[in-house]
């Protein structure tokens, strides 16, 4: 009989007041590999750490202010769970604040990282094992130390296991440099429980070497219950029991369930346009949007994009949740080389966001769906989809079109629509204060999110978050982001291109094209890319952006059209052509 060695590393804290976990433990994972192979038996080893948390002092004043830096900033108000499982700080279980009590000790004592991480190499230095489980904490932990381990570690082949893990969230991926990378085992498995609520949120990583898997359960933080869930039996033991050849082996397509044409394919071209005009607030309506999309839809197929590679969402069917589910199809399994575009043409709004106790920390940028009624369940913040293009592969193109504005707006008579809505009294209220001395309603001044950031990312008060920015992953000030980039080796979440129809104090207007109503920008926009084609001339990203400043301002339209997006490639040319340059081809010219 062969034997699988296997290293565990527990979760969060108090692990001496569970003395059955070590053949808990052990028993799972024996009755999941004989599941699949009774010749391989297990021997399990064991990785400690409490003692070192105990010999660190964990003041009350800074974990308090730890843990509320953390609640705060979306430990538990993260992701995917944003809204399910909000709750007052108050609210919380005694147990959850102990928890993340650990989490920040460890997250902000460099020694005690350092001791963690020495701890756990020694460990797998004398046991040398096939496979690593980590839970909770754990994961932390090993996560630190495989992304960079010691000079002397060499090749790390065993396979590597996760589960409960916090490494995704975003307070714990901004002390990462805002990254999760690939790290050096033969293969990473994670296991995901949505209904687990210390902190846990789903993990993307750009590797052909990781797998996340689903194990929905009512247990919870449990280890036992991820162990023991029928999809890690049927996928991950499965899989090692198997004895299966490293990562390196396996294409991605055999990962992902890819095609191998798909898994060979370089570049592939996938589109989503929004477009919103019958707003069911019949002042909230607009003429030009679903004009926009097929517009932009045209331009897009003469770029070479395949019609079946382009999803189109109008109207009444553009809700918060309708929106949420295609961005995900927009942005799944990317590769590098790939293309990816989000274009929304409808109203844009600013809304309150909240931290522990319900209390109002911040704005937030908003595109507005259909169905939105000022909450933040039918808002589209940059809260739910950060996440995904945050871990795309920097070699992957991402660019998003907004033709809408932020600023608050209404129809004026006689005049063009604006694409933006004011909010009600009642809501614009959670944004005032009364000036006692003054006897007049005055703004409230909100704390930025990071100082350290420029308008571009927190807007001119400082205290927004805008869309495509991924700011809850630069909670560290400049120079600790940039140490952490370098450390982790990495150069930070990913940021898409982003071309915003106006400033952020201007208004996004619509035009009407004799008869026919679209968005200014986008008109412009559109009329750019082919004028551009036809010439058969390639057109840099800041080009664009200069060329359609211009037609707006000589059509009198008093917006500034923005580009956000990494400095360093907003030189560089879109990666496509109109189809003038095609016609002229098959023209001979």
């Amino acid at each position: 009989m062969s034997t699988l060695k296997v290293l565990c590393v527990h979760g969060i804290g108090h692990q001496e007041s569970h003395l059955d976990w070590e053949p808990q433990w052990t028993t799972a994972i024996q009755d999941g590999i004989a599941r699949w192979n009774q010749n391989l038996g297990v021997q399990a080893s064991f990785v400690t750490y409490d003692d070192i948390f105990g010999a660190t002092a964990m003041t009350p004043q800074g974990t308090a202010e730890g843990v509320g830096r953390l609640l705060l900033n979306g430990f538990i108000y993260g992701i995917g769970d944003l809204f399910r499982r909000r709750r007052a700080f108050g609210e919380i279980p005694e147990r959850i604040k102990w928890y993340a009590g650990m989490v920040t000790q460890w997250a902000e004592d460099g020694k005690l990282r350092a001791a963690c991480r020495e701890r756990l190499f020694k460990a797998i230095t004398d046991t040398d094992p096939d496979l690593v489980c980590a839970h909770s904490l754990g994961t932390l932990i090993t996560y630190d130390l495989l992304v960079h381990p010691p000079e002397k570690a060499g090749s790390l082949r065993f396979k590597l296991v996760t589960f409960g893990a916090q490494i995704g969230n975003p307070t714990v991926r901004s002390m990462f440099g805002g990254r999760i990378t690939e790290i050096g085992p033969a293969f990473w498995y994670n296991l995901y429980n949505e209904q687990d609520p210390v902190f846990v949120v789903s993990l993307k990583v750009p590797s052909s070497a990781y797998l996340q898997v689903d194990t929905p359960s009512s247990l919870g933080h449990d280890a036992i219950g991820y162990l023991k869930h029928p999809n890690t039996i049927a996928r991950v033991w499965r899989e090692i029991a198997a004895r299966r050849p490293a990562s390196g082996a396996l294409s991605r397509g055999a990962l992902t369930g890819v095609s191998p044409e798909r898994a060979k394919a370089a570049g592939e071209r996938r589109a989503l346009l929004i477009g919103i005009n019958d707003y069911p607030n019949p002042e909230d309506r607009l003429e030009g949007c679903v004009n926009d999309v097929f517009l932009i839809s045209s331009v897009l197929q003469e770029c070479d994009f395949p019609p079946d590679s382009i999803r189109v969402v109008l109207n009444e069917r553009a809700t918060a949740e309708g929106m949420r589910e295609r961005i995900s199809w927009l942005l799944d399994n990317p590769q590098p080389g790939d293309v990816r575009f989000l274009f929304y043409s409808g109203h844009g709004a600013q809304i309150a966001g909240y931290g522990p106790g319900d209390t109002v920390d911040r704005l937030d940028e908003c595109l507005v769906p259909y169905d939105f009624n000022w909450s933040r369940e039918t808002a589209f913040t940059d809260d739910h989809f950060f996440d995904l293009y945050s871990q795309l592969p920097y070699e992957t193109t991402f660019i998003t079109v907004f033709d809408c504005c932020h600023s608050g707006g209404m129809v004026r008579e006689g005049g063009a629509k604006i694409r933006a809505i004011t909010p009600p009294d009642d809501i614009r209220h959670r944004m005032l204060k009364w000036d006692i001395e003054k006897e007049m309603w005055v703004e409230r001044k909100i704390e930025s999110p990071n100082r350290e950031l420029g308008s571009e990312y927190t807007g001119e008060t400082g205290a927004m978050r805008r869309l495509g920015r991924a700011v809850s992953l630069r909670q560290l000030p400049n120079a600790a982001y940039d140490r952490a980039r370098k450390a982790y080796g990495h150069k930070g979440p990913y940021l898409p291109m982003i071309y915003q129809a106006c400033r952020e104090d201007e208004f996004s207007y619509e035009y009407r094209h004799g008869v026919t109503s679209f968005g200014a920008f986008t008109y412009c926009l559109a009329a750019v890319l082919r004028r551009y084609g036809h010439q058969g001339e390639g057109i840099s990203f800041e080009q664009l952006l200069r060329r359609v400043g211009k037609d707006l301002k000589e059509l009198g339209y008093d917006q500034k059209p923005c580009l956000v997006g990494p400095r360093a490639l907003r030189s560089r040319g879109i990666p496509w052509r109109g189809s003038g340059s095609k016609r002229r081809r098959r023209q001979g010219k």
